[in-house]
């Protein structure tokens, strides 16, 4: 009997151990998660890492000297960087490739909404592990300095799965001779916003419209925010709440005294055209607004006038087919865009915020020339709420835009919303059972 009970044993354990190998292909698909799994502590073999973005221009030129500096400094790791030419083409392409995940690059930017699916198909890396490593990470995350919110902002189900890169907020931006002329404060919150707008609109005979928000999806959340309402499936659209924030904007786009960027996408064109006083945008624009400006006259930034503000931009996550060595070469790489030095050259070259405190709170950045947000972005950054990154969270919020765009034609031709909130409701709701 003893000898037949220890027989059993170990078959159970060879069972479970060919179960194991059969359930992870091969030893590249498990990340470190545990005392049992090994980093590198160095890239001893040369090691080529797959990084797929979605920077174009003039950002993708910053990105190319960063990867050349960090290659140089490195020389066992090639960065190939795969442009898909938009977020879009981007979000396409991680999405249809994970169809076959042996294709997927080491590494990409993603918005962490994309990747509910990847993280519940374990098809991405927990990042812990190497941040807590101190010789391909930081040791711990408070030693990366990286904005403890932006990190949390990068998680899935509580788990970090990305490191923050490229970021912006939204600031106010505001012509200083149309408020000085009208005799306007710059607007600290939102009743001062409404009521400095509604004056220049009066006081310039309806030819200037006060102010505006450049991203509807981002005004309404961040309202609601406010009222103390997270972003998720129990936000009843028609609710006393909703409406409040819904009718705010509404009646200052039926009153003209709003304006909405609809089909110029931004309000930075009529900003430049002198149409429009002032307007919440991102402040990695600002670079845009000094080019339309020119010349004409003197623009400035302030903290956007609310209580909370909302990160945007991508982060980078890494997939877990890659190899043990790919996998701490890409970390490196990660670490070497987040660092402070990396992170300067980065926002002066692109107007992306610094993720890097060092960075942000070095009077290098604070008193660049190139740009007027940096002065103020310290201040602007203090609550940030991002959104929870949940089943069908993302293509919730994607829709919020266009159904605050209808509601909001429909207050400027002067009609009645009801219906059109109600029909917003119905496509919210929608989105968050599909």
């Amino acid at each position: 009997m003893k000898l037949v009970k220890k027989l059993s044993i170990i078959s159970a354990v060879a069972a479970s151990l060919l179960a194991t190998a059969g359930c992870s292909n091969n030893a590249k698909t498990s990340s470190p998660s545990s005392s049992k799994d090994t980093i590198p502590s160095k890239i001893t073999k040369k090691t080529t890492i797959t990084f797929w973005h979605g920077m174009t221009g003039p950002l993708e030129g910053s990105l190319k000297k960063l990867t050349a500096e960090f290659e140089k400094e490195n020389p066992n790791i090639k960065v190939k960087l795969e442009n898909q030419n938009s977020y879009q083409d981007l979000h396409s392409k991680i999405t249809s490739t994970m169809q076959s995940p042996k294709n997927l690059p080491t590494i990409t930017q993603a918005y962490p909404g994309w990747l509910y699916t990847a993280a519940k198909n374990n098809m991405l890396v927990d990042l812990t592990p190497y941040i807590n490593n101190s010789k391909i990470g930081w040791g711990s995350s408070k030693k990366s300095q990286i904005k403890a919110d932006l990190l949390k902002g990068a998680q899935i189900n509580g788990k970090q799965y990305g490191i923050p890169f490229n970021k912006s907020v939204e600031i106010l931006i505001y012509n200083k001779q149309l408020l000085e002329k009208y005799g306007v404060k710059v607007p600290k919150t939102t009743a001062e916003l409404k009521a400095a707008a509604k004056k220049i609109y009066e006081k310039s005979n309806h030819k200037v419209a006060g102010a505006g928000f450049d991203v509807l999806a981002t005004y309404y959340t961040l309202e609601m925010k406010a009222k103390g309402h997270n972003f998720n499936s129990n936000i009843d659209f028609t609710g006393k709440d909703s409406k409040a924030v819904i009718n705010y904007y509404a009646n200052g786009v039926k009153d003209g005294y709003f304006k909405i960027a609809g089909s110029q996408k931004y309000l930075s064109t009529p900003f430049a055209n002198q149409k429009i006083a002032m307007y919440v945008g991102s402040s990695a624009g600002e670079a845009f607004v000094k080019k339309g400006v020119a010349n004409k006259f003197e623009y400035g930034v302030a903290a956007r006038p609310t209580e909370y503000n909302m990160p945007q931009g991508t982060d980078i996550y890494m997939f877990n087919q890659a190899s043990a060595m790919q996998k701490a070469a890409a970390f490196k790489y990660i670490k070497f865009l987040t660092s402070k030095a990396s992170q300067l050259k980065w926002a002066s070259q692109t107007g992306y915020i610094p993720v890097n405190t060092q960075a942000l709170n070095s009077a290098e950045y604070k008193n660049s020339k190139a740009v007027k947000a940096p002065k103020i972005l310290s201040s602007n950054i203090k609550k940030l709420y991002t959104i929870p990154v949940v089943k069908n969270s993302d293509s919730a919020f994607s829709d919020l835009t266009s159904i605050m765009e209808s509601i909001l034609s429909q207050a400027a031709k002067g009609n009645n919303i009801d219906s059109a909130i109600k029909a917003g409701k119905a496509k919210f709701d929608s989105d968050w059972k599909q």
